[in-house]
Order: structure tokens, then sequence, then C-alpha cells
């Protein structure tokens, strides 16, 4: 039985204990966080529980085909249930679209604003679900471990077809003028940790994907999603050992032979690293033993964007809400130059509120809600310090919330938290605090991505960094897709 440790209990590792386990491997998964669930925890502030971490799943799918693999039911461990409402946009000069699966309502509302994108926006979504039909039979469900399996015919005119050179912000502007529509679609990059300017076209489908595949919530909030993959783990026989950091991955000439970690030496015949490549290359690994990823090549790689997250705890409701909101500036894409340009947190953010009490009551008090609140900010750098700016910023935030409708946050708060960059460094070891690790500001970090297999013999990863991409869904493909590689190639 050959012996598997798993470094980080994130989705990705959890999908993939689970998969390898059921395949017979001895599996050891080790997180160094007193929970797993890498980057999505869920917090309890009094009364108020929140999910701090992905908020809105789509794909479930992907979920499923975990559970799948292992002859189990997803059902058994999992209640999605699907949003009545998508996601509300709130713009500066007052108009709101509530996204929706129908095309005659996303019409009528865009064309409150503009009948010229309304027209427009069927043409843009059969473009949209062009590229997600691509991405989902070439990219999304296989593995691209070598040239052979990126020079493929097949992949080569599917390549050709996403339109890998062309800006997501150039396509949107190929259908549509308004500011307020291109706002709507440009901030998909963000799911992605990225620029609408900057990221490639192919990110056009995830508008496409959540209007056809639909937005969930989960019943007990985002985590459950982490509770039902620990316990499919555990099921399959995997060892889960919280608070333990790996501290160094040991190799015995040029294959991996286990990890040194704070409670001793792990011995494994393979090790799965389930965290941030570029984490795991600088921390646990010596420069020779990654002769692929040295860190001059490291250094090339641009993070993706993070988050500065607010959780309030809110003695009242608002009837402008949904579970999910956005609210805008009046020039959105400003804030992008801020981050990526300038490293600094940017003055007027589009903000993303997820209250999960919307659809599930107990997750507050009675007339409660649970606000989890999102703004884009940058990778940790010299240039900005939460430290110094997290009680200013945070009060500044509010304040824009107050502007766009939601007054009394100052009165009726309860309980108030937050979370920066620099916690979410300290906590995952998220490379220079990146949420998706590197970003996908070009064709290059969005399509050929650090590989699922190190140098380093024995070594495989999985997660946002790798193959195939950021995202809830993609980093349990990946924990799966990855897993499925280890069996065939080691068995």
């Amino acid at each position: 039985m050959k012996r598997v440790v798993i470094i980080g209990g994130g989705i990705g590792g959890l999908s993939a204990a689970a998969r390898l386990a059921y395949a017979g491997y001895a599996v050891t998964v080790l997180e160094q966080q007193e929970k797993v669930g890498g980057k999505l925890q869920r917090i309890q502030l009094g009364e108020y529980r929140f999910d701090r971490g992905p908020s809105t799943i789509t794909m479930t799918h992907a979920f499923r085909k975990v559970f799948a693999s292992v002859g189990r039911r997803i059902e058994d461990y999992i209640d999605f249930y699907r949003l009545e409402h998508g996601t509300r946009n709130c713009f500066a000069d007052g108009s709101v679209v509530d996204l929706s699966a129908d095309p005659a309502v996303m019409e009528e509302q865009i064309f409150r604003y503009s009948p010229e994108d309304a027209r427009r926006y069927r043409a843009f979504m059969a473009e949209a679900a062009v590229m997600h039909g691509q991405a989902e039979r070439h990219f999304m469900n296989k593995m691209m471990l070598s040239w052979q399996d990126k020079l493929n015919p097949g992949l080569a005119a599917a390549f050709i077809r996403i339109r890998p050179l062309t800006k997501l912000s150039m396509l949107l502007r190929r259908y549509f003028r308004h500011p307020n529509t291109l706002a709507l679609f440009g901030r998909y990059a963000t799911y992605v940790g990225s620029a609408p300017d900057r990221a490639p076209a192919i990110f056009a489908m995830l508008p496409h994907v959540e209007a056809e595949l639909g937005i969930f919530g989960v019943r007990g909030g985002t985590y459950s999603i982490v509770e039902g993959l620990g316990q499919l783990a555990e099921e399959m026989g995997a060892e889960i050992r919280t608070s333990t950091r790996v501290q160094r991955i040991v190799a015995n000439g040029d294959r991996v032979s286990g990890v040194e970690s704070d409670s001793g030496f792990v011995p494994a015949d393979l090790v799965l690293a389930n965290g941030d490549v570029l984490s795991v290359c600088r921390d646990l690994l010596g420069e020779q033993l990654r002769p692929a990823m040295t860190n001059r090549k490291m250094a090339s790689y641009e993070p993706s964007l993070s988050g500065f997250v607010t959780l309030a705890g809110i003695r009242r409701r608002y009837d402008k809400l949904l579970h999910h909101t956005v609210f805008y500036p009046q020039r959105y894409g400003e804030e992008f130059e801020a981050i990526f340009e300038r490293r600094e947190a940017p003055a007027s953010p589009a903000i993303y509120l997820c209250c999960s009490s919307y659809s599930e009551p107990n997750m507050a008090p009675k007339g409660g809600s649970n606000l989890f609140i999102l703004a884009n900010a940058p990778y940790t750098s010299d240039a900005w310090s939460w430290e110094r700016e997290t009680e200013r910023y945070q009060g500044r935030l509010l304040k824009q919330l107050a502007a766009y409708g939601l007054e009394g946050l100052d009165l009726h708060t309860e309980q108030l938290a937050a979370y920066t960059p620099e916690d979410l460094e300290r906590d995952t070891s998220a490379f220079r605090g990146a949420i998706y690790g590197i970003s996908s500001n070009s064709a290059k970090q969005t399509f050929l991505r650090p590989s699922n297999r190190a140098d380093l013999r024995g070594l495989w990863f999985a997660g946002g960094t790798t193959h195939p991409g950021g995202g809830t869904p993609m980093v349990a493909m990946s924990g799966l897709l990855t897993a499925e590689a280890m069996i065939r190639q080691h068995s």
C-alpha cells in the first residue's frame, strides 16, 4: 500500500484524499489550521454565522464528480439549493440588474438604461455558451501534464476558437456600450483574481455558467462543502491531522521520501501539495529540487488580486439586499489600477456582499443579517500596510455602503471583524496573500499554469495555482484530476 501525504486540507486536498484512499492508498492529510477548509472557514461571532471565503457557488457537477468517483451520492453529504434570484447588481446611476436565467428578464432590465445593449444581450450569451462548451470539452476536465497534451490538434483548434489573445473587456465592447453592462460582465474577471482589461476573453463564459447552470446556496453555509468532503475522505480511509504545519518536503535523491512537520517526520511514497505552488516551492523545497521552477521564474509570475473582508452582524434586515449583492462605483475599473499598478487598496472599489441569512434566517438572530463584505485588494507588498490601515479602510467601506442605501450600519452593528490579505497569507500560506495564486491577467498565466506534476519525482500539486485554475469547483476538479493522474502513473 503506497503512502501519500497531502499537504493542505483545502477543497482540492480533501477531494484528492477521498479519491486516493478509495483507490487503496494510505492517505494522510496535514492541515496547518485548526480546521480543514483552507481559505474557506466557518466563523461564529456571537449569534451570527459566517463563511469566510468562497460564497458564490456554481458548477455543482464538479463536486458531484468527486463523490461519484468513490461511489457515493453527494446528496447524502451536501445540500445545495438553487437561488431563485441571482446576484443583484446595483449601479451608481440607480439602475439595478438582478441576474436571471431568463433572457427576456435580463433584456428588460438592461433595456431600462440601454436599449442598444439589451438588443445585443442574446448574441453575447450565445458566444459565452460556445466558450464554455470549448472549455468544458478541452480544458477543465483534462490534465495538461506534457507538451503532447498541450499540442493535441483538438485542443489547438479549441484554443483558436476561444480567442486567447483577446481581452475580456475588448470582447465585451464588441457587444455593449453602456458602462453598467461593461461593469456587469467585466466583473467576472475578478472570479479568477484578475482585471477585465487584462484577463482573456475565455472568462466571458462565466455569465453563461451562472445563468445556465445556476447559482447555489449550501444548507448550513458554504463551509458545509468542506464538511462533506472531509467526511467523505475519512470514510474512504484517509487520516486528517489538523494544526500540523509542514516545514519541508524531504527527498531521497531525485525522489520524494516524505515531509518534515512540526510534529515530526512523516514518510511518504508520494506527496500531493494542495496549496499555492509558489509558496510550496519557496518555503518547502530547495531550489535544487525544482529546476523548472527557479526563484527567477517564480518572480516572473504576477499574483492574483486579494480581498479585504469585513464580517458584520447587523441587528436588522435590508430590503435592498439579496443573498448576493454588488454595489458598483461611479467609475468601475479604476480599482484595478490601484491594485495591480500601485499595490494600494482602491479608494472606491466595487463592494460585494453575501447575506446568507437572506436564504437561511437561522444564520443570524431573528430580524438580523450576517454580512460578508468583500472589496478587492492588492496582494501583500511594502506599498500598503494593513496593520496600519485596516480600521480606517473598513470605516471607509462601511460609509460607502451607507451612501448606497444601507443606512444605520453604525447603529445596528453588533459584531464586526476584519480579515486582510496579510491574515490570509499567515493562515493559509497563500503566496503574497493572493486569493487565486497567480492572476489570469495574460494568456500565458491563464493557459500555461504551473504543472500539476513537479520536477521531484513523486511530488504533485493541486489547487487554484495549477490546472485547471481558480474558483471553488475548479479546485475540486484539480484535486480529483490530479489524484486520478497519480493513480494512473503510480499504481
